[in-house]
Parts: C-alpha cells; structure tokens; sequence
C-alpha cells in the first residue's frame, strides 16, 4: 500500500464521542463562569460528560479496531523507544502513537474523576450535585475541592494536547486534527476492522442508563 494512501482509521463513534467531549466540557467550564444562572445548564452538561466518558470506556473493549485500549496500550519500552526515535523516525501510527494512547488514558481518568466529583460537590448555599445525601459534609467539602483541583489540571492537560496535535502538524507533517474530523489518516497500514454501529448504539444505552440509574436513585 502507498505510503500516502487514505485510510479510513477512526470510527464515527470515536469522532462523535471526542468531539461531543469538546463540547460538553465547553459548556461545563462556560456555564460554571456564570455562577447561578448556568447551574442547569453546568448539570446537564456534567451528565453529558460521564455518559460519554463511560460510552468510551465500554467502546475501548467492543468498538472499533483502533478504538481499543489493547491496540493502542503500549509497554514502556515501546513509550521509551518511540520517545528517543521521535525526531528521527517520521513514520506515522495507524491510530495513537505509544505515547498518546497513554494520554488518552490520563485524559479519560481525570475527566471521569471530574464528573464523578461534581455529583458530590456543593456550594453549601443553593447548588449540589445530585449524590450529596448520600455522603457526610466532610466528604462533600472535599469532593467539592477535588472538582475544582481537576479542571485546573485539565486546563493544563488541554493546552499541552493542542500543543502537541500543532507539533505533529508542523514537524511530523501529521495532521491528527484532519483525521479526527474526516476519520481518514496518510499512512502505509492495511484498514483496520471497523465495529458495526449497533454496538455504538448498545454501548451508548448502556452509559445513558448507568447515568440516569444515578440520577433517579439519588436521595
């Protein structure tokens, strides 16, 4: 296969999941900027956010080829040596590099930890997140702490992936936010195997009702 040969490398559910994840967390950092007048719209959006962080979890096991964790995972000899041949060795990855599939990883975690923080968290006034009956004050303070820590650390996670997607683009001649958008990468590797879409389907029910499962047995 020509080493410039479009190849189709991410799903629709990968690219809908990060994107729709670009938004929801938007909406979150914007409408907790606006204090009282966008608490609904600061839940709705943290829904919105675990669901989809669950919805990749599961479709890290059962989606597509590239989508899951085990094809993107790699040990630390392979994160040691894609490190030191970075500058050298311009060939690109079928899908995440050994170093961004762990960020991936990092990413995914502390988004979970924000979102699953944020149903505890309270101001101690007029607005909770809906599990707070279900823990003492001293919890809730420190769940309430630890919301804010991680989007702080976020932000900081954030800038350094845009810095990283802007590195690739302009010294690696990779363009990883192109492939994101269109699903297609210039590389030499055969097509991965593409999961079906009912399993998106499957999958994403399954996160939207462990998400209102939540909600409706909250106290």
């Amino acid at each position: 296969m020509s080493e410039r040969q479009r190849v189709f490398i991410w799903d629709l559910p990968t690219r809908l999941f990060h994107w729709g994840l670009v938004l929801a967390l938007g909406l979150s950092w914007y409408s907790a900027e606006q204090g009282l007048s966008g608490w609904d719209l600061h839940k709705w959006s943290g829904y919105a956010v675990l669901t989809l962080v669950l919805f990749r979890i599961l479709w890290g096991f059962v989606g597509s080829e590239t989508a899951r964790f085990r094809d993107f995972l790699a040990g630390p000899r392979t994160v040691g040596r894609y490190l030191v041949g970075w500058w050298r060795d311009r060939t690109p990855s079928r899908g995440h590099n050994p170093l961004g599939g762990w960020a991936v990883i990092v990413l995914l975690a502390l988004v979970l930890a924000q979102a699953v923080t944020g149903l505890f968290a309270t101001d101690d006034i007029l607005r909770s997140g809906p599990l707070t009956g279900w823990v003492g004050s001293d919890l809730e303070r420190t769940m309430t702490r630890l919301h804010t820590q991680i989007f702080d650390v976020l932000l900081i996670l954030v800038t350094f992936h845009v810095a990283a997607i802007a590195v690739y683009r302009w010294v690696r001649g990779e363009r990883l936010l192109v492939a994101m958008i269109s699903g297609y990468k210039r590389n030499g590797f055969a097509p991965p195997w593409i999961a079906p879409l009912y399993r998106a389907v499957v999958a994403g029910t399954v996160a939207a009702g462990v998400v209102w499962l939540l909600l409706v047995t909250a106290p």
